[in-house]
């Protein structure tokens, strides 16, 4: 359960604010043991939250929407939905899924998606973003994801 950043409280001093999610899922075997995790930002780069989880047995494409998911609740939990989010992940399947690009055929996917995609329509405005594995914040997450995995 780490959290790789202090937690700062803005929401007292903004009525509206943007933030960037950066999200990551693993599995080892796929499906395998698969841990999630997400760092969000303010828009000037200032760090708000982050998590890592482990999920159990589930497939990458979980695991991908599992973070997603989570930094979602998280960011709305925290500073409630007059926020502009600006999601960005390394998995192009959920991206393009949740886009509506491509179709949801794998039936353990579907709740998933529908899960993420009211989440997303609840803030006053969101972005997509398929970004390099090698991003920065991605690479973050990606590296706390490894550690926790390296304990199970």
């Amino acid at each position: 359960m780490g959290n790789i950043f202090n937690h700062y409280d803005v929401s007292a001093y903004c009525v509206y604010m943007i933030v960037n999610i950066y999200t990551d899922g693993a599995s080892r075997n796929n499906p395998g043991k698969s841990a999630s995790g997400y760092a969000i930002f303010d828009d000037e780069g200032v760090p708000l939250l982050s998590k890592s989880f482990y999920n159990g047995i589930k497939t990458n494409n979980e695991a991908e929407y599992l973070a997603i998911i989570a930094a979602l609740e998280a960011a709305a939990s925290e500073y409630g939905y007059d926020l502009e989010v600006n999601l960005f992940s390394d998995s192009k399947l959920a991206i393009n899924q949740l886009e509506g690009k491509y179709k949801v055929k794998e039936p353990g996917l579907r709740q998933l998606h529908a899960q993420a995609h009211s989440a997303l329509k609840k803030f006053k405005e969101f972005s997509l973003h398929n970004v390099p594995r090698e991003e920065l914040h991605i690479t973050e997450v990606d590296a706390e994801l490894n550690r926790l995995l390296d304990r199970y």
